[in-house]
């Protein structure tokens, strides 16, 4: 079960509406291997959106950007990405791209396609998170307990039992902070659509009520 906002169409500007490559997937699929190459593309509605040819080198690859902007007509560009390597703690090595976008020069995991594919400081791309409202963070830590705790996915499903074998303290603490989340999403969910009226502030206190708060 979502949040309040659930089902709302995503903002603009946050790295969910990007295309994007990562590069420690890459090398987990065993794909940054000089010489080789590879398709990537991505899909919408059965409709391909974008694609890039991906060729490895020892020290760069180079990316062949196929993409149709706001359904515009389809761009070719072809430029390199310069790969860096950082050691593990554990022994072995971490790749990374360095951002291709003039000026930037960042030391990155993932490249989001734009005009060409850069890093999301460069697009100015938000994490989801960032964008989402504060009701809708407090409901997503509240169900974050649930699941911990072994309770039913939703704060509108109420409070279950104490999970067998979870110390008495521990279990206080975690139901502590799952009734704050609580509290604290539907106060936010009910001031921000508490201006639809009366019976939508009534919904809310009939919640608040039901569970307690």
């Amino acid at each position: 079960m979502g949040g309040f906002s659930s089902g709302r169409p995503r903002t603009k500007g946050t790295i969910g509406n990007y295309l994007s490559i990562d590069v420690r997937r890459m090398k987990r699929d065993g794909c940054l291997v000089p010489d080789q190459s590879f398709i990537a593309h991505w899909e919408c509605e059965g409709e391909t959106v974008g694609s890039v040819i991906v060729r490895i080198h020892p020290d760069h690859v180079v990316l062949s950007d196929r993409c149709r902007p706001d359904g515009q007509d389809w761009v070719d560009k072809k430029y390199p990405v310069y790969l860096d390597w950082t050691p593990c703690n554990l022994g072995g090595q971490r790749p990374w791209f360095i951002c291709p976008n003039d000026g930037c020069g960042r030391r990155v995991a993932s490249l989001y396609g734009g005009e060409i594919f850069a890093c999301r400081h460069c697009l100015k791309l938000a994490y989801p998170s960032q964008r989402e409202a504060a009701f809708d963070r407090a409901f997503r830590r509240a169900d974050r307990i649930r699941a911990r705790l072994g309770w039913d996915a939703g704060i509108f499903r109420g409070r279950g039992p104490k999970p067998k074998g979870m110390h008495g303290a521990t279990f206080l603490r975690l139901k502590a902070q799952h009734d704050q989340f609580v509290a604290e999403s539907l106060a936010g969910a009910k001031a921000h659509f508490g201006r639809l009226g009366d019976p939508v502030d009534d919904w809310f206190d009939d919640m608040e009520a039901m569970l307690g708060i």
